[in-house]
């Protein structure tokens, strides 16, 4: 497995399949990988849906450009920089599985989702469907945008498992009049393991010719995403989380044919150009979603992140991430006091958990502390609407990566078990 294959030259702006291995990785894969990232030696990360460690080649991409701005001046290392950072979106291409120019680098996955929604022209009476694990800053915008424009916000309810319900959407859209705008789901809630059937909800809505908004930004990096199957016509996500590139990165997909229906909500002489005194053309990219200003080592580094994970296989890490999360979650569930909190049919790598007579806040600063265990916790502002359902406050939320181990998975139960003394 060569976790450093990369190239620093662009590919073409055609459709490339995404790069999967179906090879589970081996026990020498993962000691290679945990070599190439320094934290794992000084603590036992679980909090990879917060930010996750990063390989050594993403530091050293970063540095190296920071290095570069330091010697020559920021202007000139960008300039000297063109062909990484051409690099990273035909890397972020291959990801998804779609064009270049589809593709626009973003400060963070909200900037990412806002730059779409508050694109798009909504009027009294229209209707925007979302689940009720929706993440606080989409849901926000919601309210925003009924309140500007007169908008229905729509949840669809819940399966039997806690998964948005597909057949309940099927429904609505066989009403003659919907008047549904935009369908918008969370794919991975920052509360729990729950992975929503995005495709199954993008075949509904391309057969229905709406838009669908997809915030990957908890799954991209832990799960494969083809967008030609997911069949989202936008996607916004992060660079700190799964995908293991540097903070103040995030990443938005745009299909083609929707990029010129998308009225941006600001512009700069990057997203747009100045003609004549009375006149500007906005760019017929994804760019035009996009700012002149950015951090240039940081959009490196997530291009080197992408390389690194392609290289891995996204199938891989899926597969090595399932398989020390039901470890956890088994493990959990052993524990006196412990109750495991996700929802879905295949829960994926963020693992939430409560333990009685322990507040979530506690349970993180004495693992922090007594044990160098790095966790964090999930409250019910953070998606009200499936925590006041669930009738939960708040809970710890321990996500995995591939780079984990499985002994550190047990390390992390035993820890957890010594508080419930």
């Amino acid at each position: 497995m060569p976790p450093h294959a990369m190239t620093d030259s662009p590919t073409n702006t055609s459709t490339h399949s995404p790069t999967t291995t179906a090879a589970a990785l081996t026990d020498a894969d993962v000691d290679r990988l945990r070599t190439d990232t320094p934290g794992v030696g000084q603590v036992l990360h679980f909090n990879n849906a917060g930010a996750s460690l990063p390989p050594r080649p993403v530091l050293d991409a970063v540095k190296a450009h920071l290095d570069l701005e330091a010697r020559i001046g920021g202007y000139e290392a960008e300039a000297e920089a063109q062909d990484k950072l051409t690099h990273t979106y035909a890397a972020l291409a291959r990801l998804l599985n779609c064009r270049s120019d589809e593709i626009a680098l973003m400060e963070n996955a909200t900037r990412a989702w806002d730059m779409v929604f508050y694109a798009m022209r909504f009027s009294p009476g229209d209707r925007i469907v979302t689940a009720r694990a929706s993440y606080a800053s989409n849901y926000i915008a919601f309210l925003h945008m009924a309140q500007r424009s007169g908008v229905e916000i729509v949840v669809l309810p819940c399966d039997e498992t806690g998964q948005a319900d597909v057949a309940a959407l099927a429904a609505m859209l066989d009403e003659p009049d919907h008047r549904i705008k935009l369908i918008a789901i969370t794919h991975v809630p920052t509360n729990g393991g729950l992975v929503n059937p995005a495709a199954e909800i993008g075949t509904l809505a391309r057969a229905a010719g709406l838009p669908y908004l997809l915030d990957a930004c908890q799954s991209a990096g832990q799960l494969p995403l083809d967008v030609t199957k997911l069949g989202c016509t936008m996607l916004s996500a992060t660079g700190r989380k799964y995908c293991r590139g540097p903070r103040g990165t995030g990443f938005l997909y745009v299909r083609r044919d929707w990029i010129d229906r998308l009225d941006p909500p600001f512009l700069d002489l990057h997203a747009a150009e100045w003609v004549s005194p009375d006149r500007y053309e906005v760019r017929a990219d994804a760019k035009r979603f996009e700012t002149w200003e950015g951090f240039v080592a940081g959009k490196i580094g997530l291009g080197v992140a992408i390389d690194y994970a392609l290289a891995i296989g996204l199938d891989a890490i899926a597969q090595r991430i399932d398989d020390l999360s039901n470890q956890l979650r088994q493990g959990l569930a052993c524990l006196k006091g412990a109750t495991v909190q996700d929802l879905g049919q295949h829960p994926c790598g963020i693992v939430t958990f409560t333990l009685q007579g322990q507040s979530p806040q506690t349970i993180q600063r004495r693992l922090a502390e007594m044990h160098r265990i790095n966790v964090s916790t999930t409250t019910v502002s953070g998606t009200r609407l499936d925590m006041e359902a669930r009738h939960l406050q708040d809970m710890v939320r321990a996500s995995v990566h591939y780079y984990n181990s499985s002994a550190e998975v047990d390390r992390f139960c035993e820890a957890v078990g010594t508080l419930t003394h």
